[in-house]
């Protein structure tokens, strides 16, 4: 028996679980189904290419409309090890816009206003920059500009202000238009994922229990009431009971999913799949978003992208500045700059987000180009309207659940990205790129015309990762939890990680997680706003 359970060791978990257990008189066990994080290739930035793809994802399927048919099913990854997408993602920082957060109060998230949340990211962060009235030193977070960034990232930067995109020095601001470096959570050549800055500093207290490879399969009721869990570890079936709350921080695809098994869920769909209902939820799974990303991949005249570090001579150089000076391109999280600009113009801020990745092959479905270096494009459409559900199919953790985002189908968010590629185009033909581009890889060069760059889009747009939503905070009848994140209608049971965002915010969620662990381990501890200025 403890006091806190916290399942699910991603961003908001390992966050959660940090700060809570520096109240000595707290016991907290944090159960994460994946490894430790001993992976080399989780701490060295420039290996994210490595985490990207490799073993400590699990992937889930997801059903693709008839425009979006394709010959493989497209499957959406989320991570699993202990720090969760911190730990494999590309680190970039970035928070969103102010009115990310006047929105969700606006739709009943009391107390989750830009200027309430904006302290518990100043209470996060270690900045190697920046201190003043929206950012933070001294926080476990470490955040940095990447102390190598390659000669290319620079002359896309130029390329971008040449085609009338301003620079921006901070894109957390609250004013994110423009151009410029992202800063990535990283200290001292290192990644700095939410287990490196909140639950190693943790480890010497003995008020706290990190459990890997441990599968929560059920949460148990009695009547109402949240009183533990059942979790496999090693093949054996164990439970564990909490004396005062069970915090659920396993990500918008497996928080509904654990929820729906343990009878909390719509009543029929549940009734469909065998469930014993606990609570009548209609709201749970509903809701799904996520940010769409479409990657034009360009073939370049030489070896002037990262593209070169693959042969093993440059590898080993590479790795050898690393070693010695923590700097160099494996200090490099390889998408140095990037871009917020408009897809559609009638938006109040930016709808597209711009990532410059400084080679091809990098990320998951970007194939490499003829000669072997290139350098890729990635853009999304960061406030999409569309909106998708999660359900079970099937009544138990072991069965994938059926994942329907029903991308594109507002028909504004494809007009975004069509707009988002021909901004993308002009910047790749300005004058100053002209000696580094021999030719478009994908889509092909004829692809020119609006209506073909709108099938373009369909037919390669991939997932994000950045799935939220789908136990969405408020004060309504779909409402999953309420401002305080609690469940509605169970006592000892919380939720707190990406799926609790009424809407998604404009940009990468990462930073928006461990801000959500930061508040609700707060308000946990009964802290008054102003002890955290």
């Amino acid at each position: 028996m403890v006091d806190y359970i916290v399942v699910g060791g991603g961003s908001t978990g390992c966050t959660l679980a940090g700060r809570l257990s520096e109240d000595s008189t707290a016991t907290v066990v944090l159960l994460e189904e994946g490894p430790r994080d001993l992976s080399p290739y989780i701490h060295i930035p420039g290996a994210y290419y490595k985490t990207a793809q490799g073993g400590l994802l699990k992937r889930y399927r997801w059903e693709p409309t008839q425009a979006q048919a394709r010959s493989e099913a497209p499957t959406m990854v989320q991570a699993k090890v202990l720090g969760g997408g911190s730990s494999v993602n590309a680190m970039i920082y970035i928070r969103g816009v102010p009115q990310d957060y006047d929105g969700w109060a606006a739709m009943g998230a009391t107390g989750w206003s830009y200027a309430e949340v904006l302290a518990y990211f100043k209470k996060a962060e270690d900045n190697d920059t920046f201190n003043n009235e929206v950012h933070g030193t001294g926080g476990p977070l470490g955040v940095s500009f990447p102390p190598y960034v390659h000669p290319l990232s620079r002359v896309w930067l130029q390329a971008c202000q040449a085609q009338g995109l301003p620079y921006n020095a901070d894109f957390n601001s609250g004013r994110p238009e423009g151009c410029g470096l992202y800063q990535i959570t990283a200290r001292n050549g290192l990644r700095s994922s939410a287990a490196a800055a909140y639950v190693r500093p943790a480890r010497g207290r003995g008020n706290l229990s990190v459990r890997t490879g441990c599968k929560v399969e059920k949460i148990l009721f009695d009547g109402k009431v949240a009183k533990g869990v059942v979790y496999t570890e090693k093949g054996v079936r164990r439970e564990l009971y909490a004396n005062k709350e069970i915090i659920l921080s396993a990500g918008a695809i497996a928080t509904p999913q654990l929820l729906m098994v343990s009878g909390i869920g719509p009543a029929e769909h549940l009734q469909a799949q065998g469930v014993p209902l606990v609570m009548d939820l209609p709201g749970v799974g509903r809701n799904l978003q996520d940010h769409i990303e479409i990657s034009m991949v360009y073939e370049l005249t030489g070896p002037h992208s990262y593209d070169k570090y693959k042969k093993p001579l440059w590898k080993a150089a590479a790795g050898l500045q690393y070693g010695l000076f923590r700097n160099g391109p494996a200090a490099s999280n390889l998408i140095e700059a990037g871009a917020f600009w408009w897809g559609q113009e009638e938006e109040q801020t930016p709808d597209i987000q711009y990532f410059m990745v400084v080679g091809a092959g990098i990320e998951e479905g970007v194939d490499t180009v003829p000669g072997g270096n290139g350098c890729t494009i990635n853009f999304g459409q960061i406030r999409p309207r569309s909106r998708g559900y999660v359900e079970l199919d099937g009544n138990t953790m072991d069965q994938a659940p059926r994942i329907v985002p029903n991308y594109f189908a507002d028909p504004y968010d494809l007009d975004a990205l069509v707009e988002g590629f021909r901004v993308a185009e002009q910047i790749m033909q300005q004058p100053v790129f002209k000696p580094y581009i021999a030719r478009r890889h994908v889509p092909a060069p004829q692809v020119q015309s609006r209506e073909q760059i709108a099938r373009f889009c369909e037919q390669i747009a991939h997932a994000a990762l950045h799935p939220a939503g789908t136990c969405r905070m408020g004060t309504d009848e779909q409402a999953v939890v309420c401002p305080e994140l609690r469940v509605r209608g169970v006592e000892r049971l919380r939720v707190a990680d990406a799926s609790i965002m009424p809407t998604l915010v404009s940009g990468n969620p990462n930073a928006v997680c461990i801000m959500i662990g930061e508040k609700l381990a707060d308000m946990i501890r009964c802290n008054r706003h102003s002890e955290i200025v």
